[in-house]
């Protein structure tokens, strides 16, 4: 049996990829020292994919607040005790579509453990392995084959900077469904104590709060970091964390890395400033399987497809479209190498 490594960074790291993201969208309102700041930070963590700009998947090129787009989040752990082994695996891989008319966000969790075809391996495996074998350029090119969708753009960031955003904002405020006991960011056994109710929380304890699995299910997490997401959104989002912003926007260099250049990030203001903006989670659904005593998640396949369907409309791509650009791609590959 395969053993299971700490679960406490998956699905929380995208939902400071996204404050940060909107954030950046916003500065541009708040003065030009801010949009400088903001500007070299996203200069310092822009890498562009190998592929390019567009993706196989799409016919013509598109532009961020005018378009349908998709956004790839990857949190990975490549921290100083982890530098030395490589390409880390990724802890967590969200895939948001936003739609430019009707200032929507659908978000897709992808269970790391999830067993598809990873084109870099040429075979089968859990997907969290993409990164592993071929960093960025390796898991943007699985989730497309996965989902048979355009992953646009990516954000990749260290799951430290959940507990930075959250500092840098002087913490937030969480109605505590439960008296919790869980380890820290250091994995220091109950190092983190928060009482039931209302309360101030830090970094670490924000982070605990979105950990912990030990108190009810795995859909109550969930929705419980979507909760949790909303308040460091609204606190980050209001005029008195405007002075705030300059701790933030330093943590983006360190911690994260994008193709969106800054342009491109200033398009997400008016779905951060729009308070109608509606925000939809979906989630693969599946099962754990054991193969050659390996645990892998097996996805349901009419899940997978009506996920497709469901990402495809909210992108405005005809379902048939996608399988006819990428055939005939392949055609004109195919004829100009002969």
């Amino acid at each position: 049996m395969e053993k299971k490594r700490p679960n406490w960074r998956k699905r929380v790291l995208w939902s400071v990829s996204i404050t940060i993201l909107l954030l950046i969208g916003t500065v541009i309102g708040y003065g030009v020292y801010l949009t400088d700041q903001a500007k070299k930070a996203a200069d310092q963590a822009h890498q562009e994919l190998d592929r390019g700009e567009l993706s196989d998947k799409r016919e013509k090129n598109i532009t961020p607040g005018m378009d349908n787009i998709s956004v790839l989040f990857v949190g990975v752990d490549d921290s100083e005790t982890r530098a030395d082994q490589g390409n880390p695996r990724s802890d967590a891989l969200i895939l948001a579509t936003f739609n430019a008319e009707n200032k929507s966000v659908k978000l897709l969790s992808i269970p790391r453990d999830s067993y598809v075809y990873i084109p870099v391996e040429g075979k089968k495996d859990k997907i969290t392995h993409a990164h592993a074998f071929g960093g960025i350029n390796a898991t943007v090119e699985t989730v497309e084959e996965a989902l048979d969708i355009p992953v646009d753009y990516y954000v990749r960031l260290n799951f430290e900077a959940f507990t930075e955003v959250v500092d840098s904002l002087d913490g937030i405020y969480y109605d505590v469904p439960f008296d919790i006991q869980e380890q820290n960011s250091k994995d220091e056994q109950n190092a983190i104590y928060i009482e039931e109710g209302l309360q101030h929380l830090d970094g670490e304890e924000a982070l605990a709060l979105a950990r912990t699995r030990k108190y009810d299910s795995d859909l109550e997490r969930g929705k419980r970091q979507v909760e949790i997401v909303k308040a460091i959104f609204s606190k980050a989002t209001t005029i008195t964390s405007v002075s705030k912003y300059d701790d933030i926007i330093r943590s983006v260099g360190n911690n994260m890395k994008t193709n969106l250049s800054f342009d491109q990030m200033l398009s997400f203001r008016d779905f951060a400033l729009d308070k109608d903006v509606k925000f939809e989670s979906l989630q693969l659904e599946g099962q754990g399987v054991y193969i050659n005593q390996v645990y892998y998640f097996q996805l349901e396949d009419e899940n997978v497809k009506d996920v497709q369907l469901e990402l495809k409309h909210h992108l405005g791509i005809e379902p048939s479209n996608i399988s006819t650009l990428a055939n005939t791609k392949e055609v004109r590959s195919i004829n100009k190498e002969g």
